[in-house]
């Protein structure tokens, strides 16, 4: 008799998917088999990896069969030094989603609630239902954050509110007016996560980058990556900024050796690449406007952002447009998963990209 293993497994894990990433180009390729194919799904740096990052990591070889330094020491302390805290503040991880997991397992049980925003990143109900606590999901405004909604939601069971600013996959964002008003409603006892994955691109003055709150607010957790400005994303590098004894009970239970070699000196030689960075930017923005010109001239409505993807509205089911998008080529990103079925997610990527993009789009509204 075969064992129902299902069956075994926590009742949230029962009922998770699994997290669908964007549809690599190998896998089109081999599907289709067509070529010169478009990825503009996972909101990934286009101008490829930092010269830095790269010659850090080819001084990374030779010793690979030793494990790599299990506090990443160098990267700590330069982190430390860019964001004014100390070492002891810093947990690193494999990738942001690494620590947001982390965080999560830390400080909430079964019998917690999460408090995250509709349209918000499909990883804060993932590890809420996989510990099998409870989702409190509150309705967007403006497809964005409800903060005043949200802090309404609090309740004695609450633990812990996830709140990504800039958010994914809307590209809306919480001003630092806001924002500080939220955390002065939130009890101390309730731990808040502000990822902020994507806050290079935000140029507006208003924009909160709140590690240093997290002296007045010691129940204030911050999250950045490596994935997106800095162009990491397939080496996974991330980090979480908080309070020394927060940081500690965050470190308890990551996995020994959690930021691999490369990704360590890649990530801190990537942080010194000030023209990198600077290069990022200057793209995305210039691709930012080449895609919005492009909608506006189409007639698609799309939500403002401060990212480097924009989400568009279809005016129809998104599905078969991602469907026949693909078959063109141009591999972008639907999220139905998101409550958002007519919504395509566009990330931002090289001119001549975007110009394909475009085209294809163009053949598509005639």
């Amino acid at each position: 008799m075969s064992c129902d293993f299902i069956a075994l497994a926590n009742k949230g894990v029962q009922e998770l998917h699994p997290y669908q990433p964007g549809k690599p180009i190998s896998e089109l390729e081999r599907e289709l088999g067509i070529t010169n194919i478009v990825k503009l799904a996972s909101n990934e740096n286009p101008i490829g990896i930092s010269a830095k990052a790269k010659a850090a990591m080819e001084k990374e070889f030779a010793d690979l069969a030793r494990y790599p330094d299990a506090n990443g020491y160098y990267l700590k302390a330069k982190l430390a030094e860019r964001t004014g805290v100390g070492i002891n503040q810093i947990t690193l991880g494999n990738g942001s989603n690494d620590v947001l997991e982390l965080i999560a397992r830390v400080f909430v049980a079964p019998e917690h609630e999460v408090i995250f925003s509709q349209h918000a990143f499909v990883v804060y109900p993932i590890v809420t239902q996989a510990i099998g606590a409870k989702k409190v999901v509150i309705p967007a405004k403006d497809w964005g954050h409800d903060l005043e909604a949200t802090a309404a939601a609090i309740t004695p069971n609450t633990r812990m509110i996830f709140i990504a600013n800039p958010n994914n996959p809307t590209g809306t964002w919480v001003n630092k007016t806001d924002l500080k008003a939220f955390m002065d409603k939130v009890p101390q006892d309730v731990i808040v996560v502000v990822d902020e994955a994507y806050y290079e691109y935000v140029e507006d003055s208003e924009y909160p980058q709140t590690i240093p709150w997290i002296k007045e607010y010691p129940n204030l957790i911050v999250t950045r990556t490596f994935s997106k400005a800095y162009g990491l994303a397939g080496v996974r590098a991330g980090y979480a900024v908080a309070n020394e004894e927060v940081t500690g009970l965050i470190n308890r239970p990551r996995q020994p050796f959690n930021m691999n070699s490369l990704a360590l000196a890649a990530a801190e030689a990537v942080l010194d690449d000030h023209a990198y960075l600077q290069k990022a930017l200057d793209v995305n923005k210039s691709g930012m406007q080449q895609l919005i010109s492009a909608f506006n001239e189409l007639g698609y409505e799309y939500i403002p952002s401060v990212t480097n993807f924009i989400t568009v509205d279809m005016k129809q089911a998104a599905g078969p447009l991602y469907q026949q998008m693909l078959e063109q080529g141009v591999i972008v990103r639907p999220v139905a998963n998101y409550e958002m079925p007519n919504h395509l997610r566009i990330s931002i990527g090289l001119e001549e990209e975007n110009a394909k993009f475009i085209r294809v789009l163009r053949e598509m509204t005639k």
